[in-house]
């Protein structure tokens, strides 16, 4: 599920031109090696119109532990986040090995607090968000703005409606060039309109309890359209690699006062 995470990664103010509305199929893999085992597929459709951003994410998978016990896996996430950045509304839900798990949120900027309003199979929950968290479109735009300014590092909160229900802390580090995984030889190269990339090497670690030690890590190539290819991430026990089968962009709208 932390792969779903780092697919998020994606200012509390206006989202900034980067951000490309695009609809992507990744392949996930289990291993970097490069006849690693397919477990599953990724789906990401981000749109935009006058109203704001939509988001629609399935991932599913299913991992053989040992030759008698398959982990299956599988979310679905449907979000709507207000192009100003300052809230986000989404249903959540993922299934475990059959065992499903529904929640919906609602996330507002009132004044200089970051209100979260979570309901969960655990009960209903309200909580403060740290005020620099970022909705999930915004923190892509962030990402980029970052990388293009030169930033050799830097951390960012955004907020993860599917793995923690709160706010990740995210150290993002750019990479030496040509130091990402080569991309698997069985794919077909996919075209990604984009000027410029950067390879990124990005820890998670729950931001509201400021953990020592990451969830997980993850690395990826971000290109200035917001698209991201290339994905690695490290859990301590395993890797799960993602990487872009499809692409298609989307036009954005033309609305009034933009």
């Amino acid at each position: 599920m932390c792969l779903i995470a780092a697919m998020l990664l994606v200012l509390p103010h206006a989202v900034s031109a980067q951000m490309q509305p695009h609809r992507a199929e990744y392949a996930l893999r289990l291993g970097t090696s490069a006849n690693a085992p397919r477990i599953g597929t990724a789906f990401q459709d981000i749109t935009l119109d006058c109203t704001g951003w939509h988001i629609k994410r399935d991932i599913s998978s299913e991992i053989a532990i040992t030759s008698a016990w398959k982990l299956s896996l599988a979310s679905k996430l449907d979000g709507e986040e207000a192009r100003s950045g300052n809230g986000f509304r989404y249903r959540a839900v993922q299934i475990q090995n059959g065992a499903e798990r529904d929640t919906k949120g609602k996330i507002q900027r009132s004044g200089k607090d970051l209100r979260a309003e979570i309901v969960s199979p655990t009960g209903p929950s309200q909580f403060i968000l740290p005020p620099p968290t970022l909705m999930p479109v915004a923190a892509i735009s962030h990402l980029v703005d970052r990388l293009k300014a030169k930033a050799a590092a830097f951390p960012a909160l955004m907020f993860d409606a599917e793995v923690v229900g709160d706010a990740f802390l995210v150290d993002v580090t750019e990479l030496e060039p040509g130091s990402l995984r080569p991309a698997p030889p069985a794919d077909s190269p996919v075209a990604v309109p984009s000027s410029q990339s950067w390879p990124v090497f990005m820890t998670f670690t729950r931001g509201r309890e400021q953990e020592q030690r990451p969830l997980f890590s993850v690395s990826a190539k971000v290109f200035d359209s917001g698209v991201l290819d290339r994905l690695t991430v490290d859990t301590g026990l395993l890797k799960v690699t993602a990487d872009l089968q499809s692409l298609e962009m989307h036009k954005a709208p033309t609305c009034p006062g933009s």
